[in-house]
């Protein structure tokens, strides 16, 4: 079955905002949350769809991608939804403290996560779309501050467990059929606190580093062709995996050729005589030049086909064509010796009309 919209899933607007998404999650959370619905199938999918929509919309990498390309986009995120409800509130425990108290129902609290994917934008030239180039990027992403080995702690001291929720980063109670819980006020859900801080990173266990990265840019891609790199996206938190790095492709136009699926177009103009005489010419193709015979009597705009010389299948093996366009150019300005031969090839040909379109022209004038 088609999956719907995600927006329309949580009932919201394109451009709204994160509290709006927040706020609109909150409230079908809380609606289709199971230990409140217990044994209804319509309300636990319900459940598991708004929470996909949220995890979604609430990333700014995904719900990007998802702008621009809908469910297709997010297929190379790593990210299919959620299977069931542990799933669900494994990634959303501290969201469902933080929206409205409701625990997990006594579900074991996972704090590792993936890290976010990254997005770059690579622009390219026409040749290295055609054939295909190495490039080297650097990416700014949050790495493992080495300073306290990602504790935040000052080195030398340690994280201290929380006194107040004993390590659980819960503050837990029963009300009626719901496990209530709090995030802790002492160490914010960490289960533990620090006395001194890391000064290299304030305490965050992590720094922003820049990282230098080579791309094999495959031959064949074209505007909007996505490389994924698995891995290099941020940092897991708690000892997450890392996100993965998509690498968006933009494809400067050339001045000469232009591409047409794997097929490559180009107009070459040759002169009267050589359309009208034939003749042998050397065409521009995407690696130099070739010899291109122009048989007699060639009309503009034929155009001929040079055959495997187009775009490599980024999918498969073989390339694509390239189509030559002939423009037959007219002479602007002619020697007296040039017009006397035109005039005399005219005679010939039967092509002396210059009384009847004298005649032609009078008549068009009297009628007027």
């Amino acid at each position: 079955m088609a999956k719907r919209d995600y927006y329309e899933v949580l009932g919201i607007g394109r451009n709204a905002n994160d509290e709006e998404i927040k706020k609109a999650y909150r409230k079908l959370a809380l609606k289709y949350h199971p230990d409140k619905n217990p044994g209804d199938n319509e309300s636990e999918e319900k459940f598991k769809e708004s929470a996909e929509a949220y995890e979604v919309l609430r990333d700014p990498e995904k719900r990007s991608l998802y702008d621009h390309y809908g469910h297709e986009g997010l297929r190379g995120t790593g990210f299919q939804g959620f299977t069931g409800f542990e799933d669900i509130f494994s990634s959303f425990s501290d969201i469902f403290e933080d929206f409205f108290g409701f625990g997990t129902g006594g579900r074991k609290r996972e704090t590792s996560r993936r890290g976010s994917d990254l997005r770059y934008d690579l622009q390219i030239s026409f040749l290295e779309a055609a054939f295909g180039k190495e490039a080297e990027i650097e990416i700014e992403r949050p790495e493992e501050c080495q300073n306290c080995k990602g504790s935040g702690a000052k080195p030398g001291t340690s994280r201290l467990q929380c006194h107040v929720c004993g390590g659980r980063g819960q503050i837990i109670r029963s009300q009626g059929f719901f496990s209530i819980s709090t995030t802790c006020y002492q160490c914010n859900g960490e289960g533990t606190i620090i006395k001194e801080s890391c000064k290299e990173c304030n305490g965050r266990g992590r720094i922003r580093e820049t990282k230098k990265i080579l791309v094999k840019i495959p031959r064949g891609v074209e505007t909007g062709s996505r490389i994924r790199l698995k891995g290099e996206g941020e940092r897991g938190i708690k000892g997450g995996p890392y996100g993965d790095l998509y690498i968006f492709i933009h494809v400067e136009p050339h001045p000469f050729f232009e591409r047409d699926g794997d097929d490559v177009i180009c107009q070459i103009p040759i002169s009267f005589s050589q359309a009208t005489l034939g003749s042998e010419i050397e065409v521009p193709i995407l690696e130099g030049s070739k010899k291109l015979t122009i048989p007699a009597g060639t009309q503009t705009n034929e155009t001929f086909r040079l055959k495997g010389e187009g775009f490599y299948h980024l999918h498969g093996s073989g390339r694509g064509d390239l189509l030559i366009q002939v423009v037959v150019k007219t002479p602007t300005s002619l020697t007296k010796r040039q017009e006397e031969l035109l005039r005399e090839f005219a005679e010939i040909s039967g092509e002396e009309i210059s009384k009847k379109q004298k005649n032609f022209f009078q008549k068009l004038k009297d009628f007027t």
